[in-house]
């Protein structure tokens, strides 16, 4: 299992907990992102630097990821690709991704993009709060228990 890192749009805050995790249990860990991005030296923690463009952090991380594998990123249609290859998706809120709950995700994200595209303001989410923090690592943590 490796853990890889829709890395443009990841808090810093969450990064660290990956890296800490990472550590702790000798996962590999990648980040991906279409700028460069510091990751401490370990034998565990990597940084991908993709081209810039849309998607293509998304593109690179649907192609490598393998079943069994974990995708942090709060982009559904990546985690549905995640899903379909076999991986599961874990959000920066802490909200899991797999085969049983992506669609109702999926359609209620074209929902909103379709309110969005008749005009509706529809407001982004709310900051990342320390209680979400800990939700993602609270379900970072239960996942990988079950895993290993």
């Amino acid at each position: 299992m490796k853990i890889w890192v829709d890395a443009d749009a990841c808090p810093a805050v969450i990064r660290d907990v990956l890296f800490r995790a990472a550590n702790r249990l000798g996962i590999t860990t990648t980040l991906v992102a279409n700028h460069h991005i510091r990751v401490p030296r370990s034998p565990h923690l990597r940084s991908t630097q993709v081209a810039s463009g849309f998607d293509k952090a998304d593109d690179h991380i649907a192609a490598q990821v393998s079943a069994g594998d974990l995708v942090i990123t709060g982009d559904i249609p990546l985690a549905a690709r995640v899903v379909e290859s076999g991986g599961t998706a874990l959000n920066p809120r802490g909200t899991l991704y797999d085969a049983e709950s992506i669609r109702e995700h999926l359609g209620r994200r074209d929902f909103m993009e379709e309110l969005r595209s008749a005009g509706v303001q529809t407001g982004g989410p709310s900051s990342l709060s320390k209680g979400d923090v800990q939700t993602f690592a609270n379900a970072l943590d239960r996942f990988l228990a079950r895993a290993r």
